[in-house]
């Protein structure tokens, strides 16, 4: 959960909105300011798909969802706000007058444009305390893509670069320090020489909207998906790597392959040619249809990434470490079951039938089995110093069902704690209380060095035996020891 508990955001359109949904579902209480009088409304439907996207994105337990509200003015918005995320249009003058408008009502939180080109420096200019303000350039969904570009303006103070920072990696996103500004940062002045170029290539009648996105979805835009541009171009050079690699393709760079330095004229033609053959590419789609579609495949790349910890699969994975870790902090009550997973079910856990399958069970029993462990301080550090624990044997009973979307908990009953036996009885409940499944799970103390049993850490050992005695006085749960066909 992040240490930010207020937020304003001011400009409810495509990335004001994306923000809101981001900082919400990290728990962040956010006031937003739109004069657009549909804002509620679009705002609305951003927030839907994002609850959408987080659901299949990660089953790490989140924080309660923080709330959010439409002020009237922006002084109303960012009264007592700790970041203050300007998203308003492009446009200087209006940055400016928005900036006078903050400081005469909020001076003390950190002010962040969402600015895709201006420099810092050249926002700071009227502000009477400059030192807070920064760039923090994200990527559309900012609900998922992970990078924020973090930009310091000539006087902005080192300590608010790192706050932002900390701020930014606990809600799950990757925050990049440009340490020198430049218009448009790093990762816009890459996207505008490839739009520039393919301009060039539509108007030229070189390639339909359709080839030139088919040209980069089904080739480098994979590549780049996970090893960006130079570590591509290092592989491409072979075992002897980038050096051969610009010996090899350097000299083409004097090819007069590309018109980058040539900017088309946008004429009424060329953006008739553009609109219509982007609506022949993809009108049957609407705008937040194409973001869903855009929304589950980001999902099932950064999940792909994220089972070989690599790029933005890896922050995912860092950012899920940090919510399982929060589980552990919370206080239970170790004298009776306790909670030990919890989880919204996603859509692609279920079955025709648009029921949980039967798998999802047994998985969400194996992760209480780990909310156990860490419970008993065999977390993943304890793990890192190569001791675990490994199930052995489980038995599940199916009593109820779940559909997509319902949140479930898993309790706890430790039956038995001793040497290196851990024995668990789970209970799977859905929130309206209905009994879903039970699981009685046996679990082996072992060395991951040897792979044979062990006994566990003299703390493990401990608080395992502590919370063992305490459930010795339980009576036993109805279904133990239940064997497959046995009449109740």
């Amino acid at each position: 959960m992040s240490s930010l508990k207020r937020a304003a955001i001011l400009g409810g359109g495509v990335i004001g909105g994306g923000w809101l949904a981001r900082l919400i579902e990290n728990g962040v209480e956010v006031t937003v300011y739109d004069p657009d009088p549909e804002a509620r409304r679009k705002l609305g439907e951003v927030l839907a798909n994002a609850e959408r996207a987080y659901g299949k994105l990660t089953l790490a337990p989140r924080p309660a969802k923080g709330g959010w509200r439409l002020a009237g003015s922006v002084a109303e918005a960012v009264e007592g706000a700790e970041l203050i995320v300007e998203a308003v249009p492009e446009r200087i003058d209006l940055k400016h007058k928005v900036y006078a408008e903050i400081e005469t009502a909020n001076a003390e939180g950190i002010i962040a444009s969402s600015t895709s080109g201006y420099k810092p420096s050249d926002l700071q200019k009227p502000l009477a305390h400059p030192e807070r303000l920064i760039v923090a350039h994200p990527f559309n969904p900012v609900y998922l893509l992970p990078l924020v570009e973090i930009v310091a303006g000539e006087r902005t103070d080192a300590g608010v670069v790192e706050r932002a920072k900390e701020i930014y990696a606990t809600i799950g996103m990757k925050p990049l320090h440009i340490r020198k500004e430049i218009d448009a940062f790093i990762a816009d002045r890459f996207l505008e020489a490839v739009w520039r170029e393919a301009l060039w290539l539509v108007k030229d009648g070189i390639g339909t909207t359709e080839e030139i996105d088919d040209a980069i979805r089904f080739g480098f835009g994979l590549r780049w998906a996970q090893m960006g541009l130079f570590e591509t171009y290092r592989v491409a050079g072979g075992e002897a790597g980038m050096r051969h690699f610009i010996a090899q393709f350097g000299p083409c760079l004097k090819w007069p392959w590309t018109k980058l330095m040539d900017v088309p004229e946008l004429t009424d033609e060329l953006i008739d040619m553009v609109a219509d053959q982007s609506h022949a590419q993809s009108g049957k789609y609407s705008i937040r249809e194409l973001e869903r579609i855009r929304d589950d495949n980001l999902v099932a790349i950064m999940q792909a990434l994220k089972a070989n910890d690599w790029g933005a699969g890896k922050v995912l994975a860092d950012y899920e470490k940090r919510l399982f870790a929060l589980t552990g902090t919370k206080a239970q009550d170790f004298s009776r079951p306790f909670v030990t997973a919890e989880a919204r079910i996603p859509a692609d856990w279920t079955d025709y039938n648009g029921h949980m399958n039967e798998s999802r069970y047994g998985q969400l029993f194996s992760d209480a089995a780990d909310g156990a462990m860490k419970a008993i301080g065999a977390d993943q550090d304890y793990i890192a110093r190569g001791l675990s624990y490994f199930t052995v044997e489980i038995h599940i009973r199916y009593l109820d069902e779940a559909k997509a979307g319902d949140r479930v908990t898993v309790t706890t009953q430790v039956l038995e704690g001793k040497g290196k036996k851990l024995r668990l009885f789970h209970w799977m409940r859905h929130e309206d209380g209905r009994l879903l499944a039970t699981g009685e799970q046996m679990l082996i103390h072992v060395s991951l060095e040897t792979r044979a049993a062990c006994d566990p850490a003299p703390a493990v050992a401990a608080k395992l035996g502590e919370i063992a005695a305490a459930h010795a006085a339980l009576p036993l749960p109805e279904g133990v020891g239940r064997a497959v066909g046995q009449r109740p």
